[in-house]
């Protein structure tokens, strides 16, 4: 989040680059482009004070495509550059662009630390449970028993959960979304702004050329009402094409339960977006037993890295005065080399 005011009224070509767009047609990630391009310019922040940071990987070009300031970075390592920029430009507004292999593979140290020290910055995780770039390979979150062409007869790793790894990191804001859904991907993403320190969206993204339908069960109309569970917090876990479905808690687990027949909403868990312990237990669920969950898992508060980076040099300014960069290098043990 920026505290900076823009003057001028943008608008989604003020963001959109000369660029051309280079994903495969039909890539679920130009959805994710054009509702950023379309919200950026609502939230009132000027588009010099915007960069995007990314690593490698198809998601990773988002910087290209934005009308920004930006880095494309190596790989994983975006969480660290943007920890270092947000550090000493606090006014910007950070955004780390990442995917699945990228954020949850070489780069699942660093996300895992952003995370948990809550530096004030946006994390859109694409997530397409595959490599895309590299003409797919099985990715940390592609299902057991995955067939790519680096597992020809099965994978047999059990894949990462990224909404649970962001709350087993203590993450501050956790969500999920989906490509397709413009109206709730626009609206997880202001309120992801809108948090002040670490939000993590991840962002469920079809890869049409290399695993095509991974996300059909929340796409697909015909099924797709029996297979969402929107999160809505105050709200009672009710889903289904006839929202006679629900969700319940049996002992220390949930149970996805029918209503009727002496079962009603009051029967139900209520969301509550504050309580990492439901989140957890929600993070869990998806099929074939229960409905994947969408929207804000978790949103607290707790003070941000670069806050208390702040407070600790003004502290030691009213203790030790303006820092003096000669008399530094020159205290202490020195020595004269003839």
């Amino acid at each position: 989040m920026s505290s900076a005011t823009v003057k001028s009224k943008l608008s989604r070509k003020d963001f959109v680059t000369d660029q051309d767009v280079r994903w495969c047609p039909g890539c679920g990630d130009y959805a994710i482009l054009a509702q950023v391009q379309k919200l950026v310019p609502e939230l009132g922040v000027p588009r010099e004070n915007f960069v995007f940071i990314s690593g490698i990987g198809c998601a990773s070009r988002f910087p290209y495509y934005m009308n920004t300031y930006g880095f494309h970075s190596i790989h994983g390592r975006a969480p660290a550059i943007a920890t270092g920029l947000k550090i000493t430009r606090p006014e910007l507004s950070v955004w780390v662009v990442t995917g699945d292999g990228d954020g949850l593979s070489i780069g699942g140290n660093h996300l895992i630390h952003i995370l948990r020290r809550n530096v004030d910055v946006n994390i859109l995780l694409f997530n397409n449970r595959i490599y895309g770039l590299t003409k797919g390979q099985y990715s940390p979150t592609s299902e057991r028993g995955k067939v790519t062409k680096s597992t020809p007869i099965g994978s047999l790793d059990h894949p990462f959960n990224p909404i649970s790894v962001a709350l087993g990191a203590e993450g501050t804001f956790v969500a999920r979304t989906v490509d397709v859904e413009a109206k709730h991907l626009q609206d997880i993403v202001r309120r992801a702004y809108e948090h002040r320190g670490t939000s993590f969206v991840e962002i469920l993204q079809n890869c049409n050329i290399f695993n095509d339908g991974a996300w059909a069960d929340l796409t697909e109309k015909e099924i797709k009402a029996d297979s969402e569970l929107l999160l809505t917090h105050g709200e009672p876990l009710v889903f289904g094409k006839n929202r006679d479905k629900g969700v319940r808690m049996k002992g220390q687990t949930l149970e996805v339960v029918q209503l009727g027949n002496g079962v009603t909403e009051a029967d139900l868990i209520v969301h509550d977006e504050k309580d990492p312990t439901l989140a957890f237990l929600l993070s869990m669920m998806g099929p074939p037993t229960f409905p994947t969950p969408i929207g804000v898992f978790l949103a607290v508060q707790r003070p941000t890295y670069e806050g208390g980076i702040e407070e600790q040099i003004q502290k030691a300014k009213q203790r030790q005065g303006e820092g003096n960069l000669d008399e530094l290098l020159n205290r202490g043990d020195t020595w004269t080399v003839d």
